[in-house]
């Protein structure tokens, strides 16, 4: 093997790490949120199993027969069964056929989770953006967790979180990538695409600030409600007395 050969493998090992490195680099809390309430999942499932076969195996000791070394080495090897059982079901990643229809309450996550997965495949400005696009979706989904799904405001987050964005990436990656540079109608696929997501970025955060500005006023609402009824009473109490 010639040295440039050598260098070209090299070279490709180190793409190959650097883009698995990206890929499991989460852009959000939230997606970590939710794979981390996967884990804890799984885990007490795991634990669940193990102590029933405990159990199990206390009883027959003490009912029917000592388990003896022969016993304690099946009860053992049991054990490594139940947690390689449980402990094999991998997180479910989300489609974009998915997210459209995903529970509002983790819309966010799911999304960036999704984003996770696509963003080693964008241009270097593009991936910047999504990880700006996911600091917004933490941002968002706060407010998620109490909007009601059948709201006008719940309707139009879906289609921009769960519908434009996904499309807008997907049909980037859906052009040959040998095409994503030529110009197409005045402008290339990947600034058509890093457009795409500065304005997408800008709706999701004006979407989050307009959800925190209407709880904002309905806290200062109920505050100016609570001075009234109290302050007032007070007022009102103070002649008598």
């Amino acid at each position: 093997m010639t040295m440039s050969e050598v260098d070209k493998v090299r070279l490709s090992a180190t793409s190959a790490i650097e883009r698995s490195r990206t890929r499991r680099r989460p852009i959000g809390t939230k997606s970590v949120a939710l794979r981390r309430q996967h884990l804890y999942k799984k885990l007490g499932r795991m634990l669940i199993a193990a102590g029933v076969v405990l159990i199990g195996a206390a009883v027959f000791g003490a009912l029917i027969q000592p388990l003896g070394f022969t016993g304690l080495l099946a009860l053992f090897i049991l054990l490594i069964g139940v947690a390689v059982l449980f402990g094999r079901s991998p997180f479910p990643e989300p489609r974009q056929a998915d997210l459209p229809k995903a529970d509002l309450k983790q819309l966010a996550g799911r999304t960036e989770i999704w984003l996770e997965a696509q963003r080693p495949a964008l241009p270097a400005p593009a991936r910047q953006l999504v990880d700006g696009i996911g600091v917004q979706l933490d941002l968002l989904a706060p407010q998620l967790q109490t909007l009601d799904a059948a709201s006008p405001a719940a309707a139009n987050i879906r289609k921009l979180v769960g519908e434009d964005l996904p499309e807008l990436v997907a049909g980037y990656q859906r052009i040959p990538a040998g095409l994503r540079g030529e110009a197409h109608a005045g402008r290339t696929p990947d600034e058509t695409l890093v457009g795409g997501l500065k304005t997408l970025e800008s709706e999701i955060g004006h979407a989050a600030r307009s959800l925190a500005a209407g709880e904002l006023d309905k806290l200062a609402t109920r505050e100016r409600y609570l001075q009234l009824k109290y302050q007032g009473l007070e007022g009102d109490e103070t002649p008598g007395a």
